[in-house]
C-alpha cells in the first residue's frame, strides 16, 4: 500500500503510487511508528520543495522522527499548494526564486521566513486552502500558475490549460469562466517577474 504523503494543487495529502519529480516538507507530521499522517497537515510555516536526490544521500520515508517527506508532481503543483524551494537542496533555484518574488512583489532584501509568512497567509483559510479571485484571463496568466474550476485543477503553459493529475496533465476543452487562482498572488508575481518553475513533462509533449 502507498503511503499518504503526494500532495495535490489544493495542498491535499493522499495516498497514490505515483511518487513525482520533487520532495519537500512542512515539518514532521507523521507518526514513524505506523508510517501514518497526524491529524495535522503543517508543524511548520516554511513549506518548502526539495530534490529527490542530494549528495548520495538516502533517507528512510516517514522512518524517523524528523521531517515528513512528501512528493509534488512537479514544481507547478508544489508552488500552487503554498510551497516554495529549498534554500539547502536548491539553493539556485531558491536564489532565483526569491529575487523573482523580491521584483514581482516590490520588495527588496526578504529573508525566507518573511517570504514564509506572506505564503501562509496566501495559502490558507481557516485550515484549508485559500483560493484567489482571477485579475486577468486565464489565457494571460504566467506559464506555470495553477487554476481551480470545481473539482479540477488545471496548468497553465503558454495560454492553454491543461488539467492536472496524479500521473500528469490532460488536454482539456473547459472554459474556466468560473476558476479561481491556486498559485498564491506573491508566488504568482514571481512566475510574472520571470521564474519557470519545473513541470512535468507531459505538460510540454
Amino acid at each position: 500500500m502507498p503511503l499518504q504523503n503526494r500532495v495535490t494543487p489544493t495542498g491535499d495529502i493522499i495516498a497514490t503510487p505515483h511518487r513525482g519529480m520533487f520532495t519537500g516538507n512542512r515539518g514532521i507530521i507523521h507518526d514513524p511508528a505506523t508510517k501514518t499522517l497526524l491529524k495535522k497537515r503543517w508543524s511548520s510555516p516554511a513549506w518548502i520543495t526539495c530534490v529527490c536526490e542530494f549528495r548520495g544521500w538516502r533517507r528512510k520515508v516517514m522512518g524517523g522522527r524528523s521531517w515528513t517527506e512528501l512528493f509534488f508532481l512537479d514544481e507547478a503543483t508544489a508552488f500552487a499548494a503554498g510551497h516554495r524551494p529549498c534554500f539547502f537542496c536548491r539553493r539556485d533555484d531558491a536564489n532565483r526564486f526569491r529575487a523573482a518574488w523580491e521584483e514581482g512583489n516590490g520588495v527588496s532584501d526578504i529573508r525566507a521566513r518573511e517570504m514564509d509568512a506572506v505564503l501562509h497567509r496566501e495559502r490558507l483559510e481557516r485550515g484549508s486552502k485559500r483560493l484567489h479571485p482571477l485579475r486577468a484571463p486565464v489565457t494571460q496568466l504566467p506559464d506555470g500558475a495553477m487554476v481551480q474550476q470545481g473539482e479540477e485543477s488545471f496548468l497553465i503553459v503558454q495560454g492553454r490549460a491543461l488539467r492536472w493529475s496524479m500521473a500528469g496533465y490532460h488536454k482539456t476543452h473547459a472554459a474556466l469562466d468560473d476558476a479561481l487562482l491556486l498559485t498564491p498572488p506573491s508566488t504568482l508575481q514571481a512566475l510574472n517577474a520571470g521564474y519557470r518553475p519545473v513541470l512535468h513533462p507531459s505538460a510540454t509533449s
